[in-house]
């Protein structure tokens, strides 16, 4: 009996970000923080060099296509609990900061691990591509309609 594969469709991968979502945000909630704050947490650690408030806005904005009011709110809930800091004009990531992240990076990585284990590399090399354009293509459509 040989099954078909479903094909790649809005519908599929929306399934796939809200059941890989769910996934983050059961871990995320055990520690206390949302998912926007989490993107908005990691922006601030990944970051090169100290950020602005503006500049997380932008990159959290350029990730969710969030409000930038919202994020805003996010970034005050997370000075508020001390996860990021005020440094200047610019925010940083506090050491609570970094140990929530890497807390839930820990705690996640088997799950990503037994999510993605034993996908071939050329489905996962096709399935990038195919995800590159989307996000690609979807981004212009957005900024045409914002416009």
């Amino acid at each position: 009996m040989t099954t078909t594969a479903p094909v790649a469709n809005p519908r599929t991968l929306g399934l796939a970000h809200y059941a890989a979502r769910g996934v983050l945000e059961h871990v995320l909630a055990r520690h206390g923080i949302t998912f926007q704050q989490q993107i908005a947490l990691r922006a601030a650690v990944t970051a090169d060099a100290p950020q602005t408030p503006d500049d997380l806005v932008a990159q959290v904005r350029g990730s969710l296509k969030a409000d930038p009011a919202d994020i805003r709110a996010t970034l005050d809930e997370l000075l508020a609990n001390q996860l990021l800091v005020s440094d200047g004009a610019h925010l940083r990531p506090s050491a609570a900061g970094h140990e929530l992240l890497a807390a839930v990076s820990a705690e996640t990585a088997p799950v990503t691990a037994r999510i993605w284990g034993g996908i071939p590399d050329e489905d996962l090399a096709a399935a990038g591509r195919v995800l590159a354009l989307v996000t690609e293509r979807a981004n212009a459509e957005l900024a045409a309609l914002t416009a």
